[in-house]
């Protein structure tokens, strides 16, 4: 004989009722005319004279103007102008930080080969430490130059900045509309997700500065490369302009129920 439906309902609401949930803890929907002040930095040049190519021989110039906020979406464009690839790139530096939590993008990627769109994190600390032991987390990373390929990422000392904790997954079409890509980001380990699909974990066993910088807060940066390492050196003029468009930037934290 089953349990009266009053026991099962109070044993539901035990379960879930109880204990703690995700809370929406930072939102940006792009809703002003231009990145609000109090939100975002623009990182502006070549990198030059202490990281010049911005560490990785990119191609662009960042400027505060290839950009527009129209309809709620932010849209990066990468230009050919003269000899000059120009193009943004806004972080949340000084400005929001976070540890611990699930952080998702919803953005359309540009396309062609030469093109290099990322939304990512970086230690807090980098200008005590410098980098890779501040630690880097790639929520998403795309190059033209390999069609519907994602690219999930870690950056740690005990990798000395390279590529090593990755994973590269095939998502037909990805280029087609918008998508959101998300990392859960515990204590214990990254999860990488695109539309509620998870793709990679990083959940290393010995857990040191080296091999988990990510015990400490975190800020946000989005942009659009040209070339560099990793876009790659053959650039298709042909396809530019290219537009990153971002629709939204969302944070989530676990904290107790009210």
């Amino acid at each position: 004989m089953g349990k009266p439906i009053g026991i099962w309902v109070a044993l539901l609401c035990f379960l879930g009722c109880t204990g703690q949930q995700e809370q929406l803890v930072w939102v940006e929907d792009f809703e002003d005319a231009q990145p609000r002040a109090d939100r975002w930095n623009f990182e502006l040049g070549n990198g030059c004279p202490n990281l010049c190519g911005w560490g990785n021989n990119e191609l662009q110039i960042y400027t505060d103007h290839n950009h527009t906020i129209k309809d709620g979406f932010l849209t990066i464009t990468a230009k050919k102008e003269d000899s000059l690839y120009t193009s943004t790139r806004i972080t949340t530096k000084d400005k929001f930080k976070f540890q611990y939590g699930r952080v998702e993008v919803r953005a359309k990627l540009p396309v062609g080969a030469g093109v290099w769109p990322a939304f990512w994190l970086l230690g807090s600390n980098i200008d005590e430490v410098g980098w890779p032991l501040c630690g880097e987390i790639d929520v998403v990373e795309y190059v033209g130059r390999e069609p519907d390929m994602v690219f999930n990422s870690l950056h740690t000392q005990s990798s000395h900045g390279n590529t090593i904790n990755t994973k590269k997954t095939r998502i037909d079409d990805i280029e087609e509309g918008s998508h959101v890509y998300e990392a859960n980001w515990t204590p214990e380990k990254i999860e990488f997700s695109v539309d509620g699909n998870l793709l990679y974990t990083y959940a290393p066993e010995v857990k040191t500065q080296k091999t988990w910088p990510f015990d400490q807060p975190f800020y946000m940066i989005v942009n659009l490369a040209i070339g560099g390492n990793f876009g790659g050196p053959e650039i298709d003029d042909a396809i530019f302009p290219q537009e990153f468009l971002i629709d939204y930037i969302k944070v989530y934290q676990v904290g107790d129920k009210h």
